[in-house]
């Protein structure tokens, strides 16, 4: 758990920077940086698509790749990697925690089949920047908490990974999730996905309709409080609603959240001692569901956690923080809240 900065991604909040890779690298990689050419973004497509048409797209930092065609060699983010497969485009690369969890695909892999993809990378700071050369990359995808940094991408190899195959980030922090849904869309119908087909029409209505679920469910149990939260051996991790954008969503239609109060300067975490877990009262508690974090298994060893009204209630819901941005994804996740906020009472402290 947060070593120096949290923020949504890593194990759970982000370790403090350390370099991955020695100086040197891997053999070879100094050629292919050469061959690959300078890192404005343009004309660098090894493999890209023979479609013969210029193809561009502007990121949320504001940059625009610009390609001779449109890219197919993509290397992408997990849960990234995953929203452009709900949209049928697929990439041939992953970095992120991409392993099953205890026999069961992890959950920020969505549908992806992981056996068929290459990962250069599964966590925090692992970035095989040799293998990932070996991929001949068009395009790396990620997501951004918040801009310019690329998730799971090592700031101090970021300039090689960069002169290899332009890169394009979406923000998904401190904004509506409204917003990243749009921007991959955007992106995946960029890279040739048909938004007309079945099946993204078929999300996007589920997703739609567990919306105005959820609006009801908060609606109709006004008043209950609800805590999202991670943790480590060491401490409790509050969220801070504002600063994820599922949870500033949720907040939107009509879901009350404890607020947990801004620890550091990245602002996505108040640190709680584990003697300090009662501070926020909750009557429904969202934990956490990545890999890295504590399942509730092991939550269940802390006397403290055990004491919450909400676990002793077993008012308690998986909160599926890296969850893909796209509608295929986000439609269950909306469903799922909704169910436990209906279930849930409220509780005396």
């Amino acid at each position: 758990m947060p070593r120096s900065r949290p923020s949504p991604g890593s194990p759970s909040p982000r370790p403090s920077r350390r370099a991955v890779l020695t100086a040197g690298g891997a053999l070879g990689l100094g050629a292919l940086l050469a061959a690959c050419g300078d890192d404005n973004g343009k004309d660098k497509a090894s493999n890209a698509g023979s479609d013969g048409k210029p193809w561009s797209f502007k990121d949320d930092r504001g940059k625009t790749v610009r390609l001779k065609s449109t890219p197919k060699n993509i290397v992408a983010f997990i849960s990234t990697a995953a929203a452009l497969h709900d949209y049928g485009v697929e990439c041939t690369g992953v970095f992120g925690p991409s392993k099953p969890v205890d026999g069961k695909p992890n959950p920020q892999a969505g549908d992806l089949d992981v056996d068929k993809l290459t990962s250069v990378g599964e966590t925090w700071g692992q970035f095989n920047i040799e293998k990932y050369a070996s991929l001949r990359p068009d395009l790396l995808i990620s997501n951004m908490f918040p801009p310019p940094n690329l998730w799971f991408v090592p700031e101090e190899s970021s300039k090689k990974i960069a002169a290899l195959a332009p890169t394009i980030g979406i923000n998904g922090a401190r904004a509506s999730l409204l917003e990243p849904l749009k921007r991959y869309t955007d992106l995946a119908a960029a890279l040739g996905a048909d938004l007309e087909s079945e099946k993204v029409r078929a999300a996007k209505s589920r997703f739609e309709k567990a919306e105005r679920t959820l609006r009801e469910a908060a609606k109709a149990n006004g008043g209950l409080k609800v805590m999202a939260m991670t943790g480590d051996a060491d401490q409790m991790y509050v969220a801070v609603p504002d600063s994820y954008c599922d949870l500033n969503y949720f907040k939107d239609l009509g879901v009350e959240f404890v607020e947990g109060k801004k620890s550091d300067e990245w602002g996505f975490w108040e640190f709680l001692s584990w003697e300090n877990a009662d501070k926020y009262h909750a009557d429904l508690i969202m934990v956490d569901n990545r890999s890295s974090a504590l399942t509730e298994q092991q939550l269940a060893k802390k006397p403290t956690w055990n004491k919450l009204p909400a676990v002793k209630a077993g008012q308690t819901v998986p909160w599926s923080m890296e969850e893909r941005y796209s509608y295929a994804g986000y439609a269950p996740v909306l469903e799922q809240l909704a169910a436990a906020i209906e279930k849930s009472k409220k509780l005396k402290r």
